[in-house]
Order: structure tokens, then sequence, then C-alpha cells
């Protein structure tokens, strides 16, 4: 067994006495740990959970007050970068930005926002698969907070019951707008699905441009990352092969 003065620090180990497991001396200063930590794990996309980390107080306040003290701390950050703040055109900038994040860009944190989905029988009797495809996606990487910009293409085989169309791309939404990584935004869409639907029969592709990729570090503006999730028949080559000749 360890012992119980040692910590861990996404990977890195330390001893009580401020030594790394490997003997050399430890950074005691905060900032010189996080920046030493950061050269460690560089770019790298560190997974989690298919859950958005939250924490267990996060609704202890109203959305009033995280708009105000969000505005607050990015008053700071601008007065760190050096900003005039009594110029007009900054001025309003904190309240501007903490509105968009608490009613905008992150309202999908907020399970109040999460969309009410009623199923209908299916009547038509369709038995294929129904796709929906590019729906518009727009969201933030959680590594930098800098959009991620997509679409997404879904698709379902009824086990009996149907949703209308638009609730497809609502569910989308939701979990987008939230800092995200792209891979646990396809799978809590699937999820989502599948909760809904009553069906494994589920597929997902996600198609985006990370802006943390294109405008900063190697700043390539051509690529972009796909991500997918198939269940239930979609396993079989004959339901992904006929689902993505459809979103190509």
């Amino acid at each position: 067994m360890k012992d119980d003065k040692q910590h861990y620090h996404n990977g890195l180990e330390f001893n009580g006495n401020g030594t790394k497991q490997n003997g050399t001396q430890a950074k005691p200063n905060g900032a010189e740990m996080a920046s030493e930590l950061e050269d460690f794990l560089g770019d790298a996309h560190i997974g989690t959970s298919k859950d958005t980390p939250m924490r267990a107080d996060a609704w202890d306040i109203t959305a009033e007050e995280k708009i105000e003290g969000i505005a607050h701390h990015f008053g700071k950050i601008m007065d760190l970068l050096g900003l005039d703040r009594t110029d007009d055109s900054l001025s309003g900038t904190p309240l501007r930005v903490a509105k968009m994040y608490v009613n905008e860009v992150f309202q999908g944190l907020n399970p109040a926002n999460k969309p009410v989905v009623r199923m209908f029988e299916n009547k038509y009797g369709y038995g294929e698969m129904l796709v929906e495809k590019n729906i518009t996606l727009h969201s933030y990487c959680e590594h930098h907070f800098v959009p991620i910009l997509g679409v997404a293409h879904v698709a379902y085989i009824s086990n009996g019951h149907v949703i209308g169309l638009s609730k497809i791309n609502r569910i989308v939404r939701y979990f987008a707008k939230r800092p995200q990584v792209q891979e646990r935004l396809t799978e809590q869409i699937a999820r989502e699905l599948k909760q809904v639907l009553q069906t494994e029969d589920i597929a997902v592709v996600i198609d985006a441009e990370h802006l943390c990729v294109s405008t900063r570090g190697i700043e390539d503006t051509g690529s972009s990352t796909v991500t997918a999730h198939y269940g239930g028949k979609f396993k079989e080559d004959k339901y992904k092969s006929e689902f993505l000749k459809h979103i190509d």
C-alpha cells in the first residue's frame, strides 16, 4: 500500500515532502505546478466519463448570481490582460460574456433546459431507418473554451414509436451547449436518443472543426474531427453502410 502522504495529480505522483516519486524536487508554487503539468500533458485530451463533470453544488446559486460572479471575474481577466475597461467598447464586455455563458453557449449545463420529448405511435408502419443529417452543431472545447463548429448526423430505426424531427435537433443542441469533448458529446447524444426512443438502434456521427486546433497551437485550418456511435442494428455492416451512404 502506498504511503498515505503520497498524492497524485493527473498522473504525476508526489510524496508528502514535495518531491516527485523519482526523487526530484517538486515545484511548490501552484502556478509553476500548473505550468509543469501543462508541459507534461501538452494538448492531450484527457478522458473522464460519459457524464459532464459537474460540481455537486452547481445549482446552489441562481443564474443571476452566476452571471454576476462570472462578470466580476471576467473583468479581472481583462484587467490582467491590460485592457482599459473604461473604454466605451469594453465597459460592458464582462456582463455580455457572463450572460452569453449562462444563457446561451453553456445553457445545456442546466438540466432545466433539457428538451421535453414526447413519443408517438408509429402509425405509418415505417420500418426503415430515419436519418436526420447536417444538424447544426455549435459547442465549446472544454480544454480551451473556444468553439467547436460542425454538423451531426443521426439515425434510428423505430421499435414502434417515433419522435418529432425537431426534437432530434434539440437533443443535439442541448448536449452541445456546454463545455465538451467531441467523443463525450457523441456518446451523450446517442445515450439520450436510446432512452427517449427505447431502442438500441441508434447511429450518431459528428464532423466538426475545433478552433483550439485551427486558431491556436498547430493552427491547422484544413482538418476536422469525426466521431461515431453505432448501436443495435447499426453495428451490422448492412445498416451501417446504408446510413453512411445517406450522409455522404
